[in-house]
């Protein structure tokens, strides 16, 4: 696939399909008149009219005869006046969608010509970029018939304003695909079926990053290093199953050697049948996706690496399954953690925090600037902020802005949740250090709390991903979040 920015307008530009806005009004976007010009007005007479409308993401594909293009896609932009970020983002979706089901071999955008506010060439190149990655990708299906044809479409161009903005929108653009890649490889692993990602899956899928890429290297260890380790606390989750427990270390060389790096800490969980506090069945064929902040940190190292971020960048994966069985942990059990702490497990479906800590133990040894973790952590974070937004909470209130302000750059949005002092009290135990779980009140920011406790000295914040990390229903798979708030992130930190 190839993205590309030209300049000019579009009346002069040769493609397969020209993409274009209208207004809710009924009036064609400004970057839609010259090319309207060449049409004799056709555009405008089917706008007036009513045949075009222009509701944000509303779509219509045109054939014309004469002019630069073969086809017009005609995308609704809502009212007139600047978009937003949000409105760009999902008219460019909306867009790709369609120019993907058109069988068009090439286009340009003229969408990025509009007024966005708080963007500039680079940001419309990156979210046009990351938009087509989007409708382009296709689940990993697991069928017997033969796979559809993939699309056609196989160069996208944007347009900008002049010359001097196209190495801008020229970089964005490929920052955007390489965020699209990486948003891929999170959806691939994450829409796997769990007998076939497994804990031993994703160690040989590391394995494959750092063969793709020369500044990633990759190391497993096993169940033998993590008892060296003293990883009670991990180890007590993957008791009740067959499948060996695997941590992971995927490493981006990007900067000078020796400089701190950034450590991203995400939970693998491949399969959480809640163990013996066994979930509802309804739904539980989701938990398959309990491993996708494993599988955020292996799409962001890959967008890393695509795009050269000049930074290092280790990514530590705790994978595992929580399954029942006679050796399973019990609840009342208590375990040892890496840092000597004893956990009452009070309900062992609160697992991802007891991976967490001692992956978050771990990456004191590499004496990290930044230890970001991401994890479909809670189903409290789901009631409280929904399918929309992802939770943050740190220890550092430098950090999670820096976080917020790359989703909204992202338009990958996260919201601030407190860790106050009252919510660790809720943590006491009588038989250990502390428990693992206090029951529904503040589940998402106790469970936050409850890994603060292994971050002392380290800047750190949690990223709660449960609720935006996949979809249900008729639309069930990955989303691909939050790779672009993380590579965003990483690609704007500045350090302390």
């Amino acid at each position: 696939m190839r993205f590309h920015a030209v300049s000019g307008a579009a009346a002069r530009r040769r493609t397969d399909c020209a993409i274009v806005g209208v207004h809710e009004s009924g009036t064609l976007a400004a970057s839609a008149v010259p090319l309207d010009a060449r049409l004799n007005g056709r555009l405008a007479r089917l706008a007036k009219r009513g045949d075009l409308r222009g509701r944000i993401g509303e779509t219509a594909l045109l054939d014309v005869d004469g002019g630069p293009c073969q086809r017009v896609l005609v995308v609704g932009i809502g009212g007139k006046g600047a978009l937003t970020r949000k409105q760009y983002k999902k008219a460019m979706l909306a867009a790709a969608a369609a120019l993907v089901r058109s069988g068009a071999r090439d286009a340009v955008s003229f969408l990025s010509l509009e007024t966005v506010t708080a963007t500039d060439a680079y940001y419309r190149g990156r979210l046009a970029a990351e938009a087509v990655g989007h409708a382009l990708y296709r689940v990993p299906a697991i069928r017997s018939t033969r796979p559809p044809k993939p699309p056609a479409l196989a160069a996208f161009a944007i347009a900008v304003q002049n010359r001097s903005q196209v190495a801008d929108a020229n970089r964005g653009l490929s920052h955007g695909a390489a965020i699209a890649a990486g948003a891929s490889l999170t959806r691939d692993l994450a829409n796997l079926p769990a007998n076939v990602c497994t804990p031993s899956y994703l160690a040989s899928r590391a394995r494959q990053l750092a063969r793709e890429h020369r500044s990633v290297s990759a190391r497993t260890l096993d169940e033998r290093e993590l008892k060296r380790l003293r990883m009670g606390s991990f180890l007590s989750v993957t008791a009740g199953t067959d499948e060996p427990a695997r941590l992971i270390v995927l490493r981006h060389q990007g900067g000078r050697r020796g400089a701190a790096p950034i450590v991203l800490v995400g939970k693998g969980v491949t399969f959480d049948s809640g163990g013996i506090s066994l979930k509802q069945p309804p739904g539980m064929d989701e938990m398959k996706f309990d491993m996708t902040g494993a599988a955020s940190v292996f799409g962001a190292i890959k967008a890393a690496a695509i795009i050269g971020l000049p930074i290092n960048l280790i990514g530590i994966v705790p994978a595992c399954e929580n399954m029942p069985s006679g050796h399973a942990t019990k609840p009342g059990d208590i375990v040892r953690s890496m840092s000597g702490r004893t956990i009452e497990v009070v309900n062992t479906d609160a697992e991802g925090r007891l991976i967490l800590c001692d992956a978050l133990q771990y990456a004191r040894r590499f004496k990290p600037a930044v230890v970001l973790d991401v994890a479909t952590l809670t189903g409290a974070c789901v009631i409280a902020l929904g399918a929309h937004l992802a939770a943050v909470m740190s220890n550092d209130e430098a950090l999670a802005a820096e976080i917020l302000a790359a989703g909204q750059r992202a338009e990958d949005r996260a919201w601030h949740m407190p860790m106050a002092e009252e919510y660790h009290e809720q943590l006491k135990s009588n038989f250990a250090d502390f428990t693992n779980s206090c029951g529904r009140e503040g589940g998402a920011i106790t469970a936050a709390c409850f890994l603060s406790k292994f971050t002392e000295g380290l800047r750190w914040a949690h990223l709660d991903i449960a609720g935006v990390a996949y979809l249900s229903g008729a639309q069930k798979g990955s989303t691909g979040r939050p790779v672009a708030l993380l590579v965003d992130f990483l690609a704007n930190h500045r350090g302390s």
